[in-house]
Order: C-alpha cells, then structure tokens, then sequence
C-alpha cells in the first residue's frame, strides 16, 4: 500500500499566499498614476494661462471695436448737427427771401399811400384800409428809411437830381423824392432822392477873403519896421 506524501495530491491544499504579497504588488502598479496625477497641475496652469492671453486679446479687440464706433457715432452726432443748423439757416433764408419779393410788389401801393397823405386825400375808409396795410407790412420786418439832411450813402441811396448849396459841407440829401425800403439789414429799394453838393470854389473864396482881409495890416507893418520888441 502506497503512502501519499502530504500535499503532493489533488487534493492537497495550496499553501496560504501571505497577504502583503498583493498589497505590496497593488502600490507598484498605482505609481505611474500617481505621477500623472503630479504632472497634471502644470498642465491646467499652461492651459489656464492661454485661455487669459486669448480673453485679454479677445478683450483688446473689443475694446477698440467699441473705440471706433464711439468715434463713428460722435462724427454722425457732429454731421447730423450741421445738417440741422444749415437747414435751418435755409429755411431762414428762403422764408426772407419769399417775404421781400411779397413786399417788393406792395412798395407802388406804399408809395400812393404815402402821396395821398401828403396831398391830404388819405380820408374816410381808405385811411382806414392804408393803415392796416402800413400794419401789416411793419409786423412783417418792413422799414421806410431815407430824410432830409442826412448824408449821401450810394448803398442805400439813389441820386436822381444833383445841385450846389453854399449850406452844406458834404454831399447832402436835400429830398425824398421815394423813400427806401429795408427788411433787417435787407435793402429792398433805396431811397431815392435829390443832392447838394458844396459849391465849387466855396472854401478858397474864403480863404481868399481873409487873406484880403489880413493884407492891410501886413502893410502897416512893412511900414513901421516890423511889430514892436518888447
């Protein structure tokens, strides 16, 4: 009969594996994961920083996006208000321009006015209908301008008959023979009138008088030796 040596059968137990073993066997293979945990940290710190160099470039740009377009809208500001101011000289203008030419066809109906009142004929409802007409065309703008004795000024004068006084130093207005007519500082019609000029001769005849007049008592002192010395 044959003896079975112990634990050389089937059925023989294996022997117990010490449990260090696989705990010493498990930390090895979890090293290389614990280095890339280590390595990692560097990586998200690169990334990091990449992704604030693109926001801040990001940011730039946008920046001078909105630089230009305030530049752009501060320009169409300054236009659009230009445009305003000289549609509204425009408008002035046009609005003076069509109230002169509306004027400039009542000025005949001005002036018979202005005759009848100084013939006396300005009576009854006609006085009443020529002053409203003088009303109206005042609220207007309109403003009679021309008299007697102010002087000459061809810009808003129109000499029809020329003369010489002996009382005037300069070039004189001595009548109104239409009056002149003015919007602001429009002139719609000068006045026009008749002007007296200083006589030719006036002021060297004198001056000659007077040199008349000293001759004698240059005379008397050529004869007594000169004016006396004291």
């Amino acid at each position: 009969m044959t003896e079975e040596t112990p634990g050389t059968g089937e059925n023989a137990e294996r022997p117990d594996v010490p449990s260090g073993a696989t705990d010493d066997a498990a930390p090895k293979s979890a090293e290389p994961s614990a280095q890339e945990g280590q390595a990692d940290p560097a990586g998200d710190a690169s990334k990091a920083s990449a992704q604030d160099v693109g926001a801040t470039a990001q940011l730039d740009q946008a920046r001078a996006a909105l630089s230009e377009r305030t530049a752009d809208l501060q320009r169409l500001q300054a236009e659009y208000q230009n445009y305003r101011r000289r549609v509204e000289r425009d408008r002035t203008t046009v609005k003076e321009i069509a109230v002169a030419n509306l004027l400039s066809e009542l000025l005949p109906v001005l002036d018979d006015v202005g005759r009848a009142r100084e013939h006396g004929e300005l009576v009854g409802g006609f006085k009443s209908v020529a002053e409203s007409l003088e009303t109206v065309v005042a609220k207007l703008g309109l403003q009679q301008f021309g008299k007697e004795g102010e002087p000459f000024d061809p810009t808003i004068h129109e000499a029809l008959m020329h003369s010489y006084a002996p009382d005037v130093t300069e070039t004189t207005c001595v009548a109104i023979l239409q009056p002149g007519y003015r919007i602001g500082e429009r002139t719609i019609r000068p006045a026009r009138v008749a002007v007296a000029e200083p006589q030719p001769g006036a002021q060297s005849g004198t001056s000659g008088t007077a040199e008349s007049a000293d001759a004698p008592e240059a005379e008397a002192e050529k004869e007594s030796g000169g004016p006396d010395e004291g």
